[in-house]
């Protein structure tokens, strides 16, 4: 295609490939576990970490990855306090992180207020080697995790008392967790954008929970639909000169809504 014969188009097309693989197969244990909220927790607290990297002259990837490893300790700590009403962890964390993100661009120069708007909404076609290089390990971490320990989070993610009796580390494997994905959060907001990155996280999952059998047949449909949507929205968002991010959003949306369609029609007609 003419699209790709530009260089910067096969960057996008790289990082889409390694986003669909990293985004699903961690969104599926975000859904599982009633977090879904985590990824839009961390994006928000991830921009204070961009705030503060523009305001003190550092590579906002920096102080992102430190703000994140933070607030995912701090979020353990917090649902662990209110284990009843867990949601509170999340409405705390995201409206603080938002709010030191705002107080912090307030003390920078009025062109970082540009640059922020670029982590709101991201940029695909924007992709550099280094952060190409950083989606390429955090993918290649993630399958050999969940290669190695696939089992200890299956039970994690299904009952945590469960987990408890088997003699599981639950806290720490809870914390490791949530700094997994707040790292890969931080690493995809500059391409995905901070408003959109929970949707290419949490709607494979949700798709794919309509069509898998299984556990691991969840996590496979969940890369696959996260393939499919992304590439799709890359190539559409090209030919319309739509924004990326929102366009593969839009996909994955029409996507969710047919399978919920056919799902409904197939057990209707099940049981006529």
């Amino acid at each position: 295609m003419e699209m790709f014969s530009y260089p910067f188009m096969r960057m996008a097309l790289m990082a889409t490939v390694l986003m669909a693989i990293i985004a699903p197969m961690l969104g599926v244990f975000l859904v599982i576990r009633r977090q879904s909220l985590l990824a839009d927790t961390l994006s928000h607290v991830s921009l204070a970490g961009v705030a503060l990297g523009f305001l003190i002259n550092v590579n906002p990837t920096l102080t992102t990855f430190l703000v994140v490893v933070v607030a995912a300790c701090l979020l353990e700590y917090l649902r662990m306090m209110y284990q009843t009403y867990s949601e509170v962890s999340t409405a705390i964390l995201m409206s603080g992180g938002l709010a030191l993100a705002l107080i912090i661009m307030s003390f920078s120069e009025g062109s970082s207020g540009v640059k922020i708007n670029e982590y709101l909404f991201g940029s695909i076609v924007t992709i550099n080697q280094s952060q190409l290089v950083i989606l390429a390990v955090l993918a290649v971490v993630l399958i050999v995790a969940y290669s190695l320990f696939r089992r200890p989070m299956y039970v994690l993610t299904f009952d945590e008392d469960t987990a408890h009796v088997d003699g599981l580390p639950v806290t720490l494997m809870s914390v490791l967790f949530n700094v997994l994905t707040g790292i890969a959060i931080s690493v995809m907001i500059p391409i995905a954008g901070a408003l959109l990155i929970s949707a290419i996280m949490v709607l494979p999952a949700a798709i794919a929970m309509r069509i898998g059998r299984s556990f691991q047949q969840v996590i496979v449909v969940s890369v696959v639909v996260g393939l499919v949507g992304m590439l799709s929205g890359l190539v559409t968002s090209y030919q319309l000169d739509t924004p990326a991010g929102a366009t593969i959003t839009m996909l994955f949306i029409v996507i969710f809504m047919v399978v919920n369609v056919m799902k409904f029609l197939t057990t209707k007609f099940n049981k006529k």
